[in-house]
Formats: C-alpha cells, structure tokens, sequence
C-alpha cells in the first residue's frame, strides 16, 4: 500500500517495579562474576581542625580616680600593750583618800601564809565574792616583799607578793578592776595592797 512504510513498534513505558527477593539473589550472584574496569576511589579521611583554646580575657585595668591610683591601705592597727593595774588613773579624791588611809575597805582577803596554788585560789574566789557584794575597795594582805630569785619564786617568803600582779592582770577579774594601790599603814603597810573594783554596771 503506497503511502505505508515499515512501522516501528514502540512499546508503552512501564513503571519499573521492584524486584522479588528471588530477582535480588540472583542480581547479586550476578554482579559478583563481574569485575569493574576502574577500581572504585577510597577518598582520605579529612583531617578534622584542632580546637584553639579559647584565649581568656585580659585582666581590666586598675580603675583610675581622676588619673590617679587610689593611695594603699593602711597597715592593720598594733595591739597596744596591757598598761599595769598600779598605774591606772583613778580620781584625785579616791588617790587622796587612799594615800591618807581615810577610805576603809570593804572586804578583806588574806593570803599570809599560803601556798602559791593556794593562794591563787583564795584570790579568785575571795575576788568572787567581792563583787557579788558590791564591794569597791578590797584590802589584800600579802606580806611584805622581799628580794626573791627567779629560781625559787614558788618556796621563798614574799613569792605570793611577787605573784600577785601577775594574778590581778592576767586572772579572772582584770576586766573589773580599777586600779591596784599600795595599803597605807593603818591596813598593812609594804605588806598590802588596795584593789579598786570597778562599780557594776
């Protein structure tokens, strides 16, 4: 017939489908039998970049008060020394009276004639007693002082009238003391002393 010419059969396209789990067995049998014409390319690992610390701050600058640096703190204050309990000040009457004998005690405590332990002891617990009853003006008998080594301080007569001063401003009742005097002849003498207690508070 003129006008016809050889025709082409062209088939519809299909979706491909997906293979059976046969079909995938024996494509990978398959491929297996094959060798490549080009070897496949390992790529190197790339280096991954270290971490840089991150740099710290710099310290900010010495506030500056109107251009110039504050001035240093002062030094911290010095402990001054105990002052001894004979040469606190006391009023003129009281140094007066107690000079001319004219103030009578209030208590008297006697530590003639003991031990130096025992003595302390009587000391506090006579000085306890004082001011629980309100006593200003203590009379302290402690014999008359003598020259007394360093080595035998504790056994000599006058060790307790060596002590005594110790006692009074390192013991138990320094913080109520007023002052320390020496007795006047008519309670004792060189073998003596007044103790003004503070008045409580």
């Amino acid at each position: 017939m003129k006008g016809l010419g050889r025709s082409v059969f062209r088939p519809a396209h299909r979706p491909l489908r997906p293979l059976t789990p046969e079909e995938a067995a024996l494509w990978a049998r398959l491929a297996d039998t094959v060798t490549p014409l080009e070897p496949q390319r390992r790529l190197a690992p790339v280096a991954q970049p270290k971490a840089v610390p991150a740099a710290e701050p710099p310290p900010p600058p010495p506030k500056r008060i109107k251009g110039r640096v504050p001035p240093p703190l002062p030094p911290p204050p010095v402990a001054t020394p105990t002052r001894p309990l004979d040469r606190h000040g006391l009023d003129a009457g009281w140094d007066k009276r107690l000079a001319k004998g004219l103030v009578s005690p209030d208590f008297s405590l006697d530590l003639h004639g003991f031990t130096l332990e025992e003595a302390y002891a009587r000391l506090d617990h006579g000085l306890t007693l004082a001011r629980s009853q309100g006593a200003r003006l203590v009379l302290l008998i402690t014999g008359r002082p003598r020259a007394v080594a360093a080595a035998d301080r504790g056994s000599t007569r006058g060790a307790i009238r060596a002590k005594v001063a110790d006692w009074l401003t390192l013991g138990n009742h320094a913080h109520a003391i007023a002052a320390v005097r020496g007795a006047h002849v008519r309670h004792g003498g060189a073998g003596a002393l007044y103790i003004v207690l503070k008045r409580p508070r």
